[in-house]
């Protein structure tokens, strides 16, 4: 009995000295509790999205990555278990989905990932998992600062083209991000570069990126300085910041960014406080009537410690989830699903 007091001592201690090294704060006694946690993965889970089933959306699934050398996309189910794994890639980091990318003369949804270790952008079908890219497409091609990191996937309202905005573990201001259109050649999707753009402000790095379909904008989080907000559509030539927010109350870096959809264009933006274990709430449509305009509306604590990376949606997808489902990426190998009306009780209460 002695040496397990013992030995539950030092496992504490050294819990609080990595939280303390980490900045990390404990997991809040009032956090929102997760539906479902999924199996866990081999090496590192960092980021998912949702893909959204076009006939039965209750068997839509969660896509994750695992990020490691010898890391994978996996596919979750609605109950967090792993149905499908991709092949073999060297440490995916971000990932996002599309809709009805035409290849082969076909449409084909898809999901599409960053590989940090070669330098590339991975396709892959949905829900199958399939690789389509002829191994990868290399991307900032010229550049001494590559290594791709975060992605987000825009699909334009006038001629539904798909185009992926790819940002790295550093780069210059300005021209951060590269945006490339995403096209089939044969059976294969290519992709090619339409657009460099994006402030830094040299803190940390940018990684989580995030597009808003319906309002065409593009979200991404500058760590420890702020969220910045620009156009999506490369052929506007409109590379000015609409808009920076959530410059305070973060208590280290601001990380993963998923956007509920109440309507076409009004919702909520979720960004993680990833020291806090907390996400902060902004108005998806601003306020007062401006639409680039975003004060804070919740802070609400979960139980996901020191979330990368979280998607959410608000299409009905049955049992637990008829309001919509918010994923996010937790610390232990895992994802957390919660029910989207846990999140929604606390947005109200945290607005009253």
């Amino acid at each position: 009995m002695k040496n397990k007091t013992i030995l539950a001592f030092i496992l504490l201690s050294t819990l609080f000295i990595a939280c303390k090294e980490d900045k990390l704060a404990p997991v809040a006694a009032n956090a929102v509790k997760p539906t479902v946690v999924t199996e866990a993965l081999p090496h590192d889970t960092d980021d998912p999205a949702i893909w959204i089933h076009p006939t039965d959306s209750s068997k839509s699934i969660i896509i994750g990555t695992d990020k490691d050398t010898d890391g994978a996309l996996y596919a979750f189910d609605l109950k967090g278990k792993i149905i499908a794994k991709s092949e073999v890639l060297k440490r995916p980091n971000n990932v996002d989905i599309a809709y009805g990318l035409i290849v082969d003369g076909k449409k084909v949804d898809v999901a599409v990932t960053t590989e940090r270790e070669s330098n590339k952008i991975r396709i892959f079908t949905l829900p199958d998992l399939k690789a389509i890219d002829n191994g990868g497409i290399a991307v900032f091609e010229g550049e001494e600062l590559r290594d791709p990191m975060g992605i987000a996937l825009y699909t334009r309202k006038t001629d539904g083209k798909i185009f992926a905005i790819v940002g790295r573990k550093s780069g210059p201001s300005g021209s951060y991000l590269w945006q490339y259109e995403l096209s089939g050649n044969g059976k294969l999707a290519t992709a090619k570069v339409v657009r460099k753009f994006g402030a830094y402000s040299g803190k940390k790095e940018i990684e989580a990126i995030a597009v808003d379909n319906e309002l065409e904008t593009i979200l991404y989080c500058d760590e420890q300085f702020g969220i910045r907000k620009y156009k999506a559509d490369p052929a506007l030539n409109d590379n000015k910041e609409l808009a920076i927010f959530g410059k305070t109350g973060f208590k280290g870096d601001n990380e993963g960014i998923a956007i509920y959809k109440k309507t076409d264009s009004t919702g909520y933006i979720l960004v993680s406080n990833q020291q806090a274990n907390t996400f902060m709430v902004y108005p998806r449509e601003g306020a007062n009537g401006n639409p680039n305009s975003y004060p804070l509306l919740a802070e609400i604590p979960t139980s996901t410690i020191e979330c990368d990376g979280a998607d959410v949606t608000s299409i009905n997808l049955g049992g637990s989830f008829k309001n919509g489902l918010f994923v996010a990426m937790s610390n232990g190998m895992t994802f957390h699903y919660y029910t989207w009306d846990l999140i929604q009780k606390r947005i109200d209460e945290g607005r009253k």
